[in-house]
């Protein structure tokens, strides 16, 4: 056989932005061997008449870091065509960590991402095995990968790694900044991608306390990216203090400036600091770069909306608040939630047009779920109030009350504006990128993991907004490049077989759907993908029309990126 596989007679765009055209493409050993004329024989042939065939895709911002060890084709990622994830973004993960603190990463992960302590607890188990970062990448290495994963060290678990409990409580010594600097060298010398940190105030991890990286020092910071930098390589990626700005885009650019290295921060979303704040994001960004700071702001292509509930209020947990109700359980919540007093200060903190970007949060939200009334689902609850004759912040709290804190509810909250997400798109090849899918993160509450489809589907087949082959470009080979991540985002010869094929008429995400299928049960959000033909790992068939290939071909084909590359 001159192939394993061949794809026939689509029409290839190769990630780089150039013109599509039709061929074939034949791949050996795991390779891309020919493009455009494959002749000869193949042990498998896909016919891509009428469909695309393009690169993997590759997503910067997921939080697959625990998940991947018990799901390691990290659904539902690769049904949407991505064949490529970065993980350990906004510093979080879950290594290292010494045994004594592995409830505290969980309950961390619990609180800042959404994760379900539930499956957390029955996926990892209480006999890790691994401790230090290094190990946690032989452990990825040695249980096989569906897709291919590169991670970021975490500032979050290397901070409690030397200071433990104390890490949420106070700034490190300089003996501590030093023993952290040197867990993150560890960390690059096996492989990490870069240093991912947090300073958002939406951050808060066990028992309502920030996240440890909040508690340090932008000296702290600076210092710990010079260590990765030491390495030759590597990016720092940032969730900033939008609100106090005491981190964000002059400190970004003094770091990059001073180490060399690209910085990407995340999100930059339509009303994050107000109505067109993004215009001047943009313009300061741009300034940046000018002036040879590669700062890159991640951007998404879809509306920022969290189906949430009050026993676990994300969207409202970094208000002073709200932080009782983070350390209580379901009683202790009905009790803060009945309190009149809670309720006023609910009330007036988030009202329309105090400054913050969820002010007026009730003007963008509706029932997503009423398990006493099935009817009011996705009715605003401003008239859903109206019709109960209450208040609406009333009306909210009283059905949560009723319902034992199950009653749903979706939030608008960023993003929603289309054509401040037009504007934004339009700038992912140049100053921004494409990311912030969350996927792994908020199961239960959001599920962008899509974000390629939809992009594929709504923006440029629905919206017309830019050529197919600039699209495709944005989802390959645009982060695989900024992010150091070589040999991927491409379709060309020697490169490793990640192809995507799909229909241009057919593709989109579907909706959202609820399913209980995380370890012990627990439920999160998925979105199935429409029109995605066929998605190629390494040469190796992972899917092919809807359905999982890992029992036809008993391979696991992704492979672990140290430092960018397999």
């Amino acid at each position: 056989m001159d192939y394993d596989l061949k794809i026939t007679g689509g029409l290839i765009i190769d990630g780089t932005g150039a013109p599509g055209f039709s061929g074939d493409v034949g791949i050996r050993n795991g390779v891309v061997v020919a493009l455009g004329d494959a002749s000869g024989s193949a042990a498998q042939t896909i016919d891509a008449n009428g469909q695309v065939v393009c690169p993997g895709f590759v997503d910067i911002h997921t939080h697959y870091d625990a998940q991947v060890l018990w799901d390691p084709l990290m659904s539902i990622s690769p049904w949407h065509g991505v064949t490529t994830v970065v993980i350990g973004n906004c510093g979080f993960g879950v290594a290292p960590t010494r045994p004594e603190h592995r409830s505290l990463i969980m309950r961390t992960l619990e609180k800042v991402e959404g994760m379900s302590l539930d499956a957390l607890q029955a996926g990892l188990g209480t006999d890790w095995p691994f401790v230090t970062f290094g190990e946690y990448m032989d452990t990825l290495e040695r249980s096989g990968l569906a897709i291919n994963v590169a991670v970021l060290v975490g500032h979050t678990p290397v901070r409690l790694y030397v200071m433990g409990e104390d890490a949420v409580k106070r700034e490190a010594t300089p003996a501590e900044i030093e023993q952290m600097k040197s867990v993150v060298r560890e960390a690059m010398a096996a492989g990490a991608l870069g240093f991912a940190t947090s300073k958002g105030e939406a951050h808060n991890g066990f028992d309502g306390l920030p996240v440890p990286s909040r508690v340090a020092t932008n000296d702290e910071i600076d210092q710990l990216t010079g260590a990765m930098a030491e390495s030759g390589r590597g990016i720092l990626e940032v969730t900033p203090s939008f609100m106090t700005t005491d981190f964000f885009l002059k400190e970004l650019g003094e770091i990059a400036s001073k180490h060399n290295c690209p910085v990407s921060w995340g999100a930059l979303l339509g009303g994050i600091m107000g109505p067109k704040s993004h215009r001047d994001l943009l313009a300061r960004t741009r300034e940046l770069q000018q002036n040879g700071a590669m700062v890159v702001p991640q951007v998404s292509c879809r509306d920022f909306s969290l189906d949430f509930n009050f026993h676990e209020p994300y969207p409202f947990q970094s208000r002073d608040h709200f932080k009782p109700t983070m350390q209580t359980d379901l009683a202790g919540k009905k009790k803060i939630y009945a309190d009149p007093a809670f309720r006023h200060t609910f009330r007036e903190d988030l009202r329309e047009g105090v400054s913050h970007p969820f002010a007026g949060w009730y003007l963008r939200t509706e029932v997503s779920n009423n398990p006493l009334d099935p009817a009011m689902e996705n009715m605003p609850v401003v008239e859903a109030a109206r019709r109960a004759g209450k208040d609406v912040i009333d009306f909210v709290l009283d059905l949560s009350l009723d319902t034992d804190l199950e009653a749903r509810f979706r939030l608008a909250a960023l993003n929603f504006e289309e054509e401040d997400v037009a504007e934004l798109l339009d700038r992912t090849d140049v100053d921004c990128v494409l990311g912030l899918s969350d996927a792994g993160a908020h199961a239960s509450q959001l599920c962008d993991a899509g974000y390629s489809t939809h992009m594929l589907g709504h923006w440029v087949r629905d919206r017309g907004i830019m050529p197919l082959e600039r699209a495709i470009h944005i989802l390959t080979q645009r982060p695989a490049q900024l992010y150091g991540i070589k040999d991927r985002g491409v379709l060309a010869i020697g490169r490793p077989a990640d192809v995507v094929v799909f229909d241009p008429a057919t593709v989109k995400a579907g909706e959202l759907r609820r399913v209980h299928d995380m370890p012990g049960g627990a439920e999160r959000l998925i979105s199935d993908a429409f029109g995605v033909d066929t998605v190629i790992v390494n040469g190796t068939v992972l899917r092919s029309k809807g359905q999982d290939q890992l029992a036809v071909s008993g391979i696991l084909p992704g492979a672990l990126l140290r430092g960018g590359e397999a």
